[in-house]
């Protein structure tokens, strides 16, 4: 690898990683379209696949306008995110479930894009490649919309739906109304990958806090009702001495 120098040889070396990227997911979005169950996460995937191809576009734009041969260079980050994304299709997993699981590891891959094009828009303005910087701008609020889309997926019903059987279906309490399997909405990409969002919108989490409230409640009631046992048997007692004195006064 030649040595990096300037900002602008770092620019360079960035904007090659994200062109072998984008490469890399064109061949990883068929097959996550193939295995998802659901149509609208299909449609999703095969949506993105289309706008990949405009980034490839646009990033050989970029090129030119550098006046740089084009060229990636083999982006090591984007590999591992698929490598593990072929993991989850080969799971033994129910269709609501693997969705979930496309979902994370689809936003893995969207995260890592952000990342990546944050810091390309950055470092272009501030070199003075407004056009580029331009271009790279598009990219990454394409990449911010997807991001937000899948999300939208996975708290319309798909995280719910896998969290239904999620504890097994002998799990009373998981496969109840007011149980934990409601809570499902936790595998959302929002602020991360997959990231669990206690609370939320989710009735499990409310339900599962209330629960443990009401057991700590509970516990500190009994506490309460020791205490002032035994702080009756005290006051009894030193109530005891007090007469004892009296009389013997």
């Amino acid at each position: 690898m030649a040595q990096m120098q300037t900002l602008h040889d770092a620019f360079l070396d960035e904007l090659r990683d994200a062109y072998d990227a984008e490469k890399q997911l064109l061949k990883a979005l068929p097959r996550m379209a193939k295995a998802a169950e659901s149509d609208s996460l299909r449609d999703a995937f095969e949506t993105h696949r289309q706008e990949t191809v405009g980034h490839v576009d646009r990033l050989e734009q970029v090129f030119a306008g550098l006046e740089e041969r084009v060229r990636g260079k083999h982006c090591e980050g984007m590999a591992g995110i698929i490598e593990e994304g072929k993991g989850v299709m080969e799971e033994d997993a129910d269709g609501t479930t693997l969705d979930a699981l496309l979902i994370a590891s689809a936003q893995r891959a969207e995260h890592y894009e952000m990342a990546a094009y944050g810091t390309l828009v950055a470092w272009a303005r501030a070199m003075g490649h407004q056009n580029e910087a331009g271009l790279l701008q598009e990219i990454l609020d394409q990449e911010k919309a997807t991001d937000e889309k899948l999300t939208q997926l996975a708290e319309a019903g798909i995280n719910q739906s896998a969290a239904q059987g999620a504890h097994g279906e002998d799990n009373d309490e998981g496969a109840g109304g007011n149980g934990s399997a409601r809570g499902g909405g936790a595998w959302s990409g929002r602020g991360g990958g997959m990231s669990e969002r206690t609370g939320g919108r989710s009735g499990g989490g409310r339900s599962a806090a209330a629960a443990g409230g009401s057991r700590s409640s509970g516990a500190r009631a009994s506490g309460s009702r020791s205490s002032g046992s035994r702080a009756g048997s005290r006051s009894s007692r030193s109530g005891g001495s007090r007469s004892a004195g009296s009389k013997k006064r």
